[in-house]
């Protein structure tokens, strides 16, 4: 693993402008996407990456601003890039349904189009480790809405750990999901503790020195944290920044 760029680093709503959930992680032998947000396509452009790199896209839950861009980028890579080689897509249960679902929903069913690369899905869940592109992967529970099936991701490549928080509350396991890891991306969509299926910024201020952890940066801000100058010396990603492994 050789750098982690942040593609969309907005809650849901794009706070503060930015676009929504994606991060490109780049390693030797090639690279994924942790997550396909409705703005995906748009920022790997502005970004000046393509989308014929990514090997695999991990879905961390079923939520739009995780998941929504995945029809878009699939029709992309067919019709703009000409895709030859294969792409894994690899999410919680049911992730196949739910990505054609979408689709469908939005007017590009999967099943009318004749694909160019091999698509397949992989279900991963909190047991087990799954290959992933250039990527080993392990999936664990987190606090967020149960319907939308959420997990974190532990992402490895060479020497290299990647952990990525997904969406979700505090819970009292997440620091021993994290620790060891080189880097750890971390949602803090709020400010005050109000709301228990999403991280706050007082949560992270009492409880951050349980992580042990090479470097530790904030990601899918909300609005209010958006407008904030003061994040408590925790490092704040904006969209485009890249972080070297």
């Amino acid at each position: 693993m050789s750098e982690v760029v942040f593609v969309g680093t907005s809650d849901a709503f794009g706070a503060g402008g930015r676009r929504q959930s994606a991060y490109l992680v780049r390693a030797d032998s090639g690279s994924v996407l942790l997550d396909c947000g409705a703005t995906t396509n748009t920022g790997l452009a502005a970004i000046g990456a393509s989308r014929d790199e990514v090997d695999a896209v991990l879905v961390s839950h079923f939520h739009g601003d995780h998941f929504g861009g995945l029809p878009l980028f699939l029709l992309g890579a067919l019709y703009e890039d000409r895709r030859r080689h294969p792409l894994v897509v690899a999410g919680p249960p049911d992730v196949e349904a739910r990505v054609r679902a979408a689709a469908a929903a939005l007017g590009h069913p999967m099943q009318e189009q004749e694909w160019s690369f091999p698509v397949s899905f992989v279900e991963i869940g909190p047991s087990g480790t799954w290959e992933l592109g250039p990527v080993t992967a392990r999936a664990f529970p987190t606090r967020h809405s149960p319907e939308a099936h959420p997990h974190g991701l532990d992402v490895r490549a060479g020497s290299r750990r990647l952990v990525y928080s997904g969406d979700t509350g505090w819970f009292d396991e997440l620091p021993e999901e994290v620790n060891g890891a080189d880097l750890f991306v971390c949602e803090c969509t709020l400010v005050d503790k109000s709301f228990p299926y999403h991280m706050s910024l007082e949560e992270l201020s009492e409880r951050g020195g349980e992580f042990d952890c090479g470097r530790l940066v904030l990601t899918h801000l909300g609005a209010e944290m958006r407008r904030r100058r003061d994040y408590a010396g925790f490092e704040v990603a904006d969209d485009g920044l890249a972080v070297k492994l």
